[in-house]
């Protein structure tokens, strides 16, 4: 296995984020709504100068593992998103419920999941882990800003700890540390509430996949 770049150059983080999400438009049969969606909101985002970094499983795409989704995960600022909010819903956008932090994109049909900086990941409870500042956590394209592979993983490793039944949270761990071919060393970086998690998950990941 050959290790990832882990801070790129702009071009380089735009070329393979709009790589990865190419392969999830062919996956969807053509260009899909997701992607537009995510286009479209990086975008906008841009545009009202709002700090944020895509996450969830298109940032799981983005480090080298491919799979589906149907939802973009965006981390942000509560003001960022209030700007947002404003300018944007009524106008191609709604609220899943007032007060949700979710919308939807009603041009594409997409979910957009917003995870607020200083909230908890997982069962929402205070721990160690919190959302991150996209300022800190992101890697920055001319058109994408994506959260870079520690914070993805320790945030994942937190609301998997609390949260038992997201397990898809776990295999997408496993699955970035054999891509990435990260070494044990690499969890003495994470939060230290996560570090024996990513070890149990490090030795799984050493097994053939077939046998996992």
């Amino acid at each position: 296995m050959t290790a990832l770049m882990d801070d790129p150059t702009h071009d380089a983080v735009d070329a393979r984020m709009g790589a990865s999400l190419a392969r999830l438009g062919e996956y969807f049969m053509g260009k899909s709504p997701l992607q537009r969606a995510a286009e479209a909101l990086a975008e906008r985002l841009d545009a009202l100068d709002a700090e944020y970094a895509v996450g969830g499983a298109l940032a799981v795409n983005y480090h080298g593992v491919m799979r589906a989704t149907e939802d973009v995960d965006v981390l942000i600022a509560a003001d960022d998103l209030a700007r947002f909010k404003e300018c944007w819903l009524g106008r191609g956008y709604a609220s899943l419920f007032p007060g949700s932090k979710a919308i939807r994109d009603a041009e594409h049909g997409v979910k957009i999941d917003f995870m607020l900086v200083g909230d908890y990941p997982g069962d929402g409870r205070p721990k160690p882990v919190s959302f991150p500042r996209p300022a800190d956590a992101a890697l920055r394209g001319d058109r994408f800003r994506v959260v870079k592979l520690e914070w993805l993983i320790e945030l994942k490793l937190a609301c998997a700890i609390t949260a038992p039944h997201r397990f898809r949270d776990l295999d997408d761990v496993v699955q970035l540390i054999r891509k990435n071919a990260l070494p044990r060393s690499y969890g003495d970086q994470l939060d230290p509430s996560v570090r024996q998690k990513f070890d149990e998950l490090w030795n799984l990941a050493q097994h053939a996949e077939e046998e996992y």
